[in-house]
């Protein structure tokens, strides 16, 4: 099945990728590829932030390649973000702990072959879901399978055992909460492109609120971006193929998880959440189950309580907010790829949706703010 969310060959941003300096990378590192004969490139477009293409060569013969590779984007990079370094040793680490990811094939960090550094994974077919016309299909009971499909899998995630596939050192679990406040608030800085004062009132009120969390939570490994269009669906089970997208994996809290997937699970009764065009109604047709019982089902399924997951909530909007911001600077600098350039004043919407529902979080229940 071919990945419904590919754009053309003839894509600028695939005239960016030097197909003849990777071809030589992957010749030297001894992979099954044919010095003689071009790849094949095409940009996969789903990523408003990592640029992602997926490169074939003799896909008809048995000794053919179907690859994805993954680089920063173009032009104004966060610090420490889009971290395909990093990516590429979680996805090795989960991948053998049989969890499911793509394969991992190659990693290189001489920023020199392609212009980033990036890595090479193998190309996993089945279904994105990442707009509401790509839902739209399911039938209830699909919609419903496929609602605690994807509790099942975060709670499978948060079970692993980081020492032992070798992630132990992945992260500093103790004071996460803490250490995302403050970053995120110091990404907003480096970030914005327009003074907007709900950003620093959301910043201050999570200093206080993340300092009051009690410690010594449990902690697991976290993806740092989980939800529906960052999963790969078989379309005849609706079990998830491939979780992908781990460039801000980590240790730390695994209710951060939870949150971030709560913000994008849209209910056809919310009204702010319309207001935020990014998230299109994905989780809206029937069959998908609300949020209340979508966290009883993580829960149940992982054992974990979720007292605290209001301030995950709200900073799960403020990093949403950052993120969108960042990418409206590339925008407005011309570096923006993919299906987001030219969206500058939707970038600029959607983080303001996103920091009004993170205070109105941190003011009751998160839940319902959320379907407000």
């Amino acid at each position: 099945m071919s990945n419904p969310s590919a754009e053309s060959p003839d894509d600028p941003a695939v005239e960016r990728l030097d197909r003849s300096q990777l071809l030589a990378w992957l010749v030297e590192q001894e992979l099954p590829v044919d010095p003689d004969q071009p790849l094949e490139a095409e940009l996969l477009a789903r990523g408003r932030s990592n640029v992602t293409y997926r490169i074939r060569q003799g896909v008809s013969d048995s000794d053919g390649i179907d690859w994805v590779v993954r680089r920063q984007p173009f032009g104004h990079v966060m610090p420490s973000a889009h971290d395909m370094a990093r990516e590429h040793r979680v996805i090795s680490g989960v991948y053998a702990g049989g969890f499911p990811v793509p394969q991992p094939i190659a990693l290189c960090e001489d920023p020199d072959v392609i212009g980033s550094v990036f890595h090479v994974m193998g190309y996993m077919p089945g279904l994105v879901m990442g707009a509401a016309t790509e839902t739209a299909h399911l039938t209830p009971p699909q919609a419903r399978d496929l609602s605690h499909e994807i509790v099942s899998t975060l709670a499978q995630l948060h079970a692993i055992d980081a020492n032992e596939v070798g992630l132990g050192e992945l992260g500093r679990p103790e004071g996460f909460l803490i250490r995302q406040a403050a970053r995120w608030r110091s990404q907003w800085d480096l970030s914005q492109t327009r003074d907007q004062p709900l950003a620093i009132d959301l910043a201050d009120r999570l200093t206080t609120r993340v300092e009051n969390v009690p410690a010594g939570a449990p902690w697991s490994i976290v993806h740092g971006d989980y939800r529906l269009d960052n999963t790969i669906v078989d379309p005849e089970t609706m079990r998830i193929r491939a979780v992908v997208d781990w460039e801000m994996s980590t240790l730390g809290d695994p209710l951060s998880d939870l949150a971030l997937l709560l913000v994008y699970w849209t209910r056809p009764t919310d009204r702010l959440l319309k207001r935020l065009p990014l998230v299109d109604g994905v989780t809206d047709h029937e069959g998908f189950i609300d949020r209340r019982e979508l966290v009883d089902t993580y829960a149940s399924a992982s054992g974990r309580d979720v007292d605290h997951l209001d301030v995950c909530i709200a900073l799960s909007c403020f990093k949403l907010a950052v993120i969108l911001e960042s990418i409206r600077k590339r925008i407005l600098a011309g570096a923006q790829v993919g299906s987001a350039a030219g969206q500058a004043d939707l970038m600029g919407q959607a983080t303001d949706v996103l920091l009004e529902l993170g205070l109105a979080s941190l003011e009751g229940d998160a839940l319902e703010a959320l379907g407000s």
